[in-house]
């Protein structure tokens, strides 16, 4: 029997969430549900016996970045190498399934970039062997301060470079179990500040204008996967025109 590994976080409201950033749930009651029967003509005598109304909620505010999501080109620019860029219903369903590798850079600190030697060497070490269309998901431990104002303000992330590397090996879709892709977005904007550099900023995202390709962000749980031998799921909602979508991102081990 097949076992599943969710790598989704929950979504739910968390002060400690960038304000730009918080999800707000209006979760309804069985009894408030009455009202709106009541007021749609059902006589409360004509209620199925022990029937107490419909629980119902609402999301009143949630960004498709808020939690885990799956980021479509239109996020990184309005076109990739000169054509337009897909929108998040526009991605193939058959990117969104494949089997997946786990590249641990668990080890490397806050603000340190992933380099391609360092993946090269994870590899290398794993024995995992990339193949085209493989969903990469890049472990860096940091899923741990979900919850916590750290978790948008700390950790390593990828360069320019290395998510090159992964496109060039045939690799479609990737993922992270951080707040981003990139190094944590203050520190980029401070950095590119003290270096008066605009480079350096947003620099591994901003690839896909060059490059087609997706990633998924705010992943958990990927400690309790191995390094390769298991199928990815990754389906964004089918939010039309959208930049990004949340995902339940579930892993397929037989």
């Amino acid at each position: 029997m097949a076992r599943l590994i969710d790598l989704s976080k929950p979504i739910r409201c968390n002060a400690n969430d960038p304000w730009y950033m918080r999800v707000r749930i209006k979760h309804k009651t069985h009894s408030q549900a009455r009202w709106l029967i009541r007021f749609l003509g059902l006589p409360f005598r004509l209620f199925p016996k022990y029937f107490t109304g419909w629980a119902d909620d609402t999301i009143r505010s949630m960004g498709v970045h808020a939690t885990t999501h799956l980021d479509a080109p239109w996020h990184y620019g309005p076109t990739v190498a000169g054509q337009p860029a897909k929108t998040i219903d526009q991605i193939p369903l058959d990117w969104c399934y494949g089997p997946g590798a786990v590249i641990d850079m668990s080890h490397k600190a806050d603000f340190d970039p992933i380099t391609v030697s360092d993946l090269q060497a994870a590899l290398r070490q794993t024995g995992v062997v990339l193949q085209p269309n493989m969903i990469v998901l890049i472990r860096t431990g940091r899923d741990k301060l979900n919850g916590t104002k750290k978790f948008a303000e700390v950790g390593t992330g990828m360069t320019a470079e290395s998510t090159r590397w992964l496109i060039a090996q045939g690799i479609k879709v990737m993922g992270i179990d951080q707040w981003g892709w990139d190094l944590p977005l203050p520190y980029m904007a401070q950095q590119a500040k003290l270096h008066n550099d605009p480079n350096l900023f947003w620099q591994a995202h901003l690839v896909g204008r060059e490059l087609e390709y997706c990633h998924i962000e705010q992943l958990v749980n990927l400690e309790s996967l191995p390094s390769s031998g298991f199928q990815v799921c990754v389906f964004p909602l089918k939010i039309v025109g959208a930049s990004a979508a949340p995902a339940r991102v579930v892993a397929i081990l037989d």
